[in-house]
């Protein structure tokens, strides 16, 4: 039995929970490691999974998905035991509270104008400051702020290269301007603070 082959056939049939069991937004990428030496079959290969959705209801299917077909493939196999499946981190969908969202916005648009804020819609990014916000009770607001250069990215939009001239904050070219990056950050963190301890004077104490 040679482990790499059983990840590789594992690794194309995972493919289908994303094609097959789950709207095409849902996302999974991963990692697979076997072996040292190329001439030799490996005892072992570890796959590695990053599993996004945007809701518990999905996250249960794929992970559901995930053993029935990592178990199925290793036994079509014939491994000799049963694989080791193990969760390394795990965060619950993040999903910003409607008043605190529409609050904060609303002092966005009027500090930075309406042009300049907008909604992106749903993101498949790993964040846990939603576990803060559950463990305190508190609402909670997470946004996004560029850093591009717009003249860069305004000729990369006109010649449809975004996606490779505009690298992402994962890429090892994400280099954003440091000004206004950064004093736009600082007013933004700035301006929801004010926001929230002006609309709330208990919060001032």
């Amino acid at each position: 039995m040679d482990p790499v082959v059983m990840a590789a056939s594992t690794v194309m049939r995972l493919q289908t929970i994303v094609s097959r069991e789950i709207a095409g937004g849902d996302t999974a990428v991963g990692a697979l490691n076997a072996g040292t030496k190329d001439n030799v079959i490996p005892d072992t290969a570890e796959l590695k999974l990053n599993i996004r959705t945007y809701s518990e209801d999905v996250r249960g299917t794929v992970l559901a998905a995930v053993r029935r077909i990592v178990e199925g493939e290793a036994a079509v196999a014939g491994a000799t035991r049963t694989p080791d499946i193990e969760p390394i981190d795990t965060f619950p969908v993040l999903v910003n509270d409607t008043d605190a969202m529409a609050r904060t916005t609303a002092a966005f648009r009027e500090h930075f104008g309406e042009r300049q804020v907008f909604d992106p819609g749903p993101a498949t990014g790993s964040e846990d400051c939603g576990i803060l916000g559950t463990a305190s009770g508190t609402p909670v607001c997470y946004w996004f702020f560029g850093g591009t250069d717009p003249d860069t990215y305004e000729k990369a939009a006109a010649a449809g290269t975004t996606a490779r001239d505009i690298p992402s904050n994962h890429s090892p070219h994400f280099a954003p301007v440091i000004e206004p990056t950064l004093s736009t950050g600082v007013e933004a963190m700035t301006t929801a603070a004010l926001t929230w301890l002006s609309a709330d004077p208990e919060r001032r104490r």
